[in-house]
Formats: C-alpha cells, structure tokens, sequence
C-alpha cells in the first residue's frame, strides 16, 4: 500500500499535455510540465533538483537522455528551466541549461551546463561540451573536437517526421503516461 502511494504522489507533480507520448520507463523526479506532442523514450531521465521543468511542445527526447535542473551555487539564476518547442535531444545527451528556445538539436553524448543559455536554431555537435557561462548566438553550429563554431545560413528544420513516426509507433511497444492538462483553448479573436 504504501508503494502505490509514493508512487502516485510522485506522479502527481508530473504534468502531461494532451497529445504528448512519455514511456513510463522514462525516469521523472520533481516538478515537470511536459508540453503535448512531446515524445519522452524509455530510459530518458528529466530531474528536477532545485525547482520546475518546463517542457514545450513537438520535442524528442531519446533513450539516456539527461535533462536536468540542478541546484546552483549562483543565487541569480532562476530555479525554473524551460525547454522551448521542437527540440532535439538526441541519445545519451545531457542538459543542465536553465533556458532552451526552440528548433535545437543536441547530438549525442554532447553536454550543456546550467551556465549556458541555448536560443534558437542551434546545433551542438556530437561529443560536444559546453561548460563556461555564455548565451549561445541563433542558428550557430559547434561542432568538433575542439568545440569549433560556424554560423548557419538557415535554421534547422523541426523533425516533424520523426515525432509523427514516434508518436505512432512507442505506444505499441510501451506504456505510456496518460496527460492530465487540460487543453489550453486560445480565444477567438475579434
């Protein structure tokens, strides 16, 4: 009884938007908001240490990714981490970054600390490892060995394929958190 009880106490800080697709074999902790069209593989861990995890619609979210929001020693940064819309978190990635906006892409094994700041449209590049405060400019790619950066012309394209083909296929193989948001209905314009 008192299994079924912390596990359902845990659950209930968790919050899953209508449409989105989290394996239960996905490793949750802590105060997470997961936006609908999310895809959250099996073995992906979102860890929320020192307060919330905001999580935007159509991301991907693989097998050992890590997405975590860890206690800072800096007073000034924000206990809240938010993840904009249509990223990439390829497998065995790690995100610590209190702030990710939208259309980015960390290939695997790449590391982004809680110092760094994604925007929009970037690419870290397989292995690559962000560890010294800094806002990443739009649409750069680092890339490399050495962590090499170059400007894209144009930004990423939203893997919306893939997110289709996920949404389709996991819910045959696992099982799969059910949402428990309400729909945000928008109001008509005038």
């Amino acid at each position: 009884m008192s299994e079924a009880m912390s596990l359902s106490s845990r659950r209930s800080n968790i919050k899953v938007g209508v449409g989105a697709i989290v394996c239960e074999e996905a490793i949750l902790k802590g105060d997470i908001c997961i936006g609908s069209r999310t895809v959250v593989h099996p073995r992906a861990s979102i860890i929320a240490e020192a307060g919330p995890i905001i999580i935007g619609e159509g991301n991907i979210i693989e097998e050992m990714v890590t997405i975590t929001n860890r206690i800072s020693s800096d007073p000034s940064v924000t206990p809240v981490q938010i993840i904009g819309n249509y990223n990439v978190f390829e497998v065995d990635s790690t995100c610590e970054a209190s702030k990710v906006g939208d259309n980015n892409i960390l290939e695997s094994k790449a590391f982004v600390s809680k110092e760094v700041e994604l925007t929009s449209g970037c690419i870290i590049g397989t292995g690559c490892s962000l560890t010294e405060q800094e806002t990443v400019p739009e649409n750069t790619i680092i890339y490399g060995n050495q962590c090499q950066r170059r400007e894209m012309n144009d930004k990423p394209y939203p893997q919306i394929g893939q997110l289709d083909y996920l949404m389709k296929i996991l819910p045959n193989y696992h099982h799969i958190y059910k949402p428990n948001m309400k729909p945000v209905k928008s109001e008509p314009s005038a």
